[in-house]
Formats: structure tokens, sequence, C-alpha cells
């Protein structure tokens, strides 16, 4: 099946013209970039190749970056305001942006999604969902002061004791694997980062 595509690194491309075509490097002719899904030579699954010069748009995992905050003995949640999960409570997190550490990502997040300036602590867990093509590295991180307040992303922001976490109305399962890794790995320092829970969905 033929496929047009979005990309426009593949080497016969350079520059989309206003009619939103491609032109090719010769300048002479102004193409659409076909790609056909198939497996490439020397690979074991299909991607995107370019039908005109063999470039090949590999789909890797998408990296999901975030942190457990704390002030006190109280933690950090965020209210989701958008979809998916509108109204459910999630630790602050979100896709990895280009050039920028992972460190640096989470209390990025952290920041847009609850005004919390962080110090990033170290790495309290790396799940793999690999159903969804997903790489979750979630950081423990400790509040600069206790000021908090909802971002775009979200409808609230809450500092909560950990007998108030609302465990049924948390956002997604990897929410709450982060909050119970970081229970059990409170006062402990030089530890090997959580990975996702056997038997976990």
């Amino acid at each position: 099946m033929m496929e047009e595509s979005p990309f426009p690194e593949a080497p016969c491309t350079t520059e989309v013209s206003n009619e939103g075509y491609f032109s090719t490097e010769q300048g002479t002719a102004r193409v659409r970039p076909v790609f056909e899904r198939k497996i490439p030579a020397g690979d074991d699954r299909e991607r995107l190749v370019c039908g005109t010069c063999g470039f090949i748009v590999y789909d890797n995992p998408r990296i999901i970056v975030g942190a457990v905050c704390t002030w006190e003995d109280r933690v950090l949640l965020a209210r989701r305001a958008i979809e998916p999960r509108r109204g459910y409570w999630t630790v602050p997190a979100g896709f990895m942006e280009l050039r920028e550490t992972t460190e640096e990502g989470a209390a990025r997040e952290v920041r847009e999604e609850t005004g919390a300036r962080v110090r990033i602590v170290d790495l309290l867990a790396l799940y793999n969902l690999t159903h969804i093509s997903q790489v979750h590295l979630i950081y423990r991180a400790e509040m600069m002061d206790p000021h908090h307040a909802p971002g775009q992303e979200s409808l609230e922001t809450a500092l909560v004791a950990w007998s108030d976490i609302p465990w049924d109305d948390l956002a997604y399962p990897t929410v709450s694997w982060a909050l119970r890794d970081h229970a059990q790995r409170i006062g402990l320092s030089n530890f090997a980062p959580a990975g996702r829970p056997n038997g976990s969905p």
C-alpha cells in the first residue's frame, strides 16, 4: 500500500512549495513524496520506505518524563484538564522535547502543569509500555517552595498527604505505580530504578 507521508526529510525532497508539494533536488519536477509500507532489505519489520530514494522512516517509541514531587510529607498532584482522562489526577509528566535531558524534561513538565519549581533528586522508575510504544522515566523531585498553581493542562493542583491520595481517581496505572514506588523508597538512596510491576496490564 502506498502512503502519503508528512516526512520531508527524504534525500529526494528539499523544500515545500506554496501548493504544498515537494520539489526534487534538481528542481525539474514537483512531486508528493509517496512512501510504501514494506520490510526493507536486512530488516525484520514493516517501515515506510520512499519509492524514489529508498529513505526509511523509523517509528520509534515515545519517551515520557515526569516526577513524583514532594513538599515535606505531601505529594504534588494535578487534575487533568485535557483528554484522555480529563478530570483524573496524575503526577506531572509528558512527552520529552528535542534538545533536553530527561531531567530537564521532567522539571519542565512539572513547571508547565503545576507551576512548581523543583530539584530533581534521582531516577525513581523506568516503565516500558511496549503495548503503546512508550518508555516512562519518572524521577523523584523536591519542591523548592510550597507554591503550585494549575497550568493550561491542569484543572487544579494539590499537595496531598499519603492517606488522602485519590487512588480510584488516578489517571493511569503508571501514576499508581510511581506513587507506590516512591513510598517504598522514602529515605533510601542509591537504589535501582523500579520497573513495571509483574502481572500489570
